[in-house]
C-alpha cells in the first residue's frame, strides 16, 4: 500500500492526469505480489453499474440545452425578475445560475455559458470585471447541487444511494448557495459599491421570456415528478431528458442545428469517457485501501467520534476543503465516499445528510486555488489573473462555507425534502 501511495503522489506531482495516475499507481500492486488481473477486474467492476448509465444522458441533455439558445433566454428572464435595483444585474446573474443549474448539471457548463455574458457584460454597467468574474465563479458551484447533477449520479453509483433522494436533497442546499451569493451582493450594494441596473426589458418580451423560462425549468421538474410517480427510473429519466432537450432545441426554440447536435454529442462523449476512466481507476485505489487495512482505521475513527457525530462532520468539512485545494471534486468524491460512509453509518449519521455536506464541501474545490477548474475558466474569459480573481472571490467563498456549516447543524435542510416526498 505504501508503494502505491508513493507512486500516486509522484505521478500527480509530475502533472499526469488524475485518471492515469490512479490507474498506474494501482498497477504497482504487483510489487506486493498481487496479480495485475485483479486491477483489470476491479476497473471493470467499478463500471458495472446501472445507475452510471444515467450520467452520459444528463451530460448530453445539458449540452443540447446549452446549444439550444437557452442561456440568453434565462438571463433575460432573470432580469425581469430582479428589475432595476442597485446590484440588479448581479442578482440576475445569481438567479440565472440557479435556473441554468437545473439543466446543465456541472459547474464548468454554468461558468462557460454564463461567464461569456456576465463577465464581459457587467463592466459596461459599471461593475469591475474582477467582481463580475468572482460572482459568476461563486455561483457556478450551484450547478452540481441543483438537480439534475452529473456528480450526484456518479456519487450514487459508488455510494449505493438513491439518485432521486440525492436530487431532492440538493434543491434546498443549492438555493442556499444562491442566497449566500445574494447576501454578499446585498452587503456590497448597501455600501454603495455596486451600480443600479440599466438594462431594461420591454413589456412585449415578458410573455415570451416567461414561457421560455417555464419550458426550460420544466426539465428538472419533469425528471423529479416523473421519477417520483414511477413513470420511469432515475436512469431512464436521463434518456427522457435528452429527448425533451432535443425537442425544445429543435422545435420550440429552433436554435439547435444538426451541426450543433453533433458537436454536443462529441463533447458529451469526451467528457463521459474521461469520467468513466476516472471511476474505473478510483475503484482500483479503493481496492488498495481495503487490502491495506482501511477497515482498522475506520474502526478507530468510530471509537474516537462515536459520541460526537457533529464534531466528526466538522472535521470532515475542514479535511474536504483542504483536499479540494489539490484534488478535483469528482476524484475526491469517488475516492473518499466509500471510505467515509461506513464511518458515518456506524455513528448513526443519516446517509443523505452526510452526502450533501460532503458533496457541497468538495464542490467548493472547483473554485478554490490552485487547481479549481472554474477559476481557470473565469480567468480566461475575463483576462484577469488568479490573484485578482481570488481577492474578490474570497468573500463569496467564505459565505458558501457558511452554507456548509448550516447544513451540518441543521440536517433537515438536506433530509427534509426527500422524506417529505418519498416518506
Amino acid at each position: 500500500m505504501i508503494v502505491v501511495a508513493v507512486v500516486l503522489v509522484v505521478l500527480l506531482l509530475a502533472g499526469l492526469p488524475i485518471s492515469f495516475s490512479f490507474a498506474l499507481a494501482a498497477a504497482a500492486l504487483w510489487w506486493d505480489g498481487e496479480a495485475l488481473l485483479n486491477v483489470v477486474s476491479k476497473m471493470m467492476g467499478g463500471l458495472d453499474s446501472f445507475v452510471l448509465m444515467a450520467a452520459p444522458f444528463y451530460i448530453v441533455a445539458g449540452e443540447l440545452m446549452n446549444r439550444g439558445g437557452i442561456s440568453e433566454r434565462l438571463i433575460r428572464l432573470s432580469q425581469i425578475l430582479v428589475g432595476r435595483i442597485r446590484g440588479g444585474t448581479a442578482y440576475a446573474a445569481v438567479i440565472a445560475a440557479i435556473m441554468f443549474s437545473g439543466i446543465s448539471g456541472t459547474a464548468v457548463a454554468d461558468i462557460a455559458a454564463l461567464g461569456q455574458i456576465f463577465i464581459n457584460g457587467m463592466p459596461k454597467e459599471g461593475y469591475s470585471k474582477t467582481f463580475a468574474a468572482a460572482l459568476v465563479t461563486a455561483a457556478s458551484v450551484i450547478g452540481p447541487i441543483i438537480p439534475p447533477s452529473v456528480i450526484m449520479v456518479l456519487y450514487a453509483a459508488v455510494a449505493d444511494i438513491s439518485v432521486l433522494n440525492l436530487f431532492l436533497a440538493g434543491i434546498v442546499p443549492g438555493i442556499l448557495l444562491g442566497v449566500s451569493c445574494a447576501l454578499v451582493i446585498l452587503w456590497k450594494g448597501r455600501h454603495g459599491d455596486l451600480p443600479v441596473s440599466t438594462i431594461t426589458v420591454s413589456r412585449a418580451e415578458v410573455p415570451r421570456l416567461a414561457l421560455d423560462g417555464l419550458l426550460v425549468m420544466s426539465l428538472p421538474a419533469f425528471i423529479v415528478i416523473g421519477t417520483l410517480s414511477g413513470a420511469f427510473t432515475p436512469t431512464e429519466a436521463g434518456g427522457v431528458a435528452v429527448t425533451y432537450a432535443a425537442f425544445l432545441g429543435i422545435f420550440v426554440f429552433r436554435n439547435l442545428t444538426f451541426a450543433a447536435t453533433m458537436h454536443a454529442m462529441r463533447s458529451a462523449a469526451r467528457l463521459t469517457a474521461g469520467l468513466f476512466l476516472l471511476i474505473a481507476a478510483v475503484e482500483v485505489v479503493n481496492y488498495v485501501l481495503i487490502i491495506g487495512g482501511i477497515a482498522d482505521g475506520t474502526a478507530a475513527l468510530v471509537a474516537i467520534f462515536k459520541d460526537s457525530p457533529t464534531i466528526f462532520l466538522l472535521v470532515c468539512v475542514v479535511a474536504l476543503l483542504i483536499i479540494g485545494l489539490a484534488l478535483d471534486a469528482g476524484p475526491a468524491l469517488l475516492l473518499l465516499a466509500p471510505v467515509l460512509l461506513p464511518i458515518t453509518r456506524a455513528m448513526g449519521i443519516d446517509d443523505i445528510h452526510f452526502s450533501m455536506v460532503m458533496i457541497v464541501s468538495v464542490t467548493l474545490g472547483l473554485i478554490s486555488p490552485p487547481v479549481g477548474i472554474c477559476l481557470f475558466v473565469a480567468c480566461k474569459i475575463g483576462n484577469i489573473t488568479m490573484r485578482q480573481l481570488w481577492l474578490e472571490l474570497a468573500l463569496f467563498f467564505y459565505a458558501e462555507i457558511g452554507v456548509i456549516l448550516v447544513l451540518v447543524f441543521f440536517p433537515v435542510l438536506s433530509t427534509g425534502l426527500p422524506k417529505l416526498l418519498r416518506g
